[in-house]
């Protein structure tokens, strides 16, 4: 198997040892992202919506690197510290995939990295 590290500079890097994205075949495995704005340094969890865009923002960004797009998603694992955001990361999830939207898990979990509030990784497929 042939495998190859995706890094884009407009997310931020890693903060273990680990890869932003890995690209085995056509399959793009994406991990999980926060809402960290590597354009500033900024950690954006004061607000959920914000955040939940700065998300999917840093996915967006490894898509891209790796030639891919969200209509490429088969696949999201969404993890919240409290699921009474729930409906907030949702109504800004979905404004990302208009139609046909991937396959997916939500699950409060006690805590994230940093203390986010979410954290969202995904499988893309060309």
């Amino acid at each position: 198997m042939n495998k190859t590290i995706i890094e884009s500079a407009k997310a931020p890097a890693p903060i273990g040892p680990y890869s932003q994205a890995v690209q085995a075949g056509n399959t793009l495995y994406i991990s999980g992202q926060i809402a960290i704005d590597q354009s500033s340094g900024q950690l954006l969890t004061q607000e959920i919506k914000a955040e939940t865009h700065q998300v999917m923002k840093n996915l967006g960004y490894i898509l891209n690197e790796a030639g891919y797009d969200f209509s490429h998603i088969v696949k999201c694992s969404i993890f919240v510290k409290d699921l009474g955001n729930f409906a907030t990361i949702n109504e800004v999830y979905g404004t990302y995939f208009t139609s046909n939207p991937p396959a997916r898990e939500t699950v409060e979990v006690s805590r994230l990295p940093k203390d986010v509030n979410v954290e969202i990784s995904c499988i893309a497929v060309k």
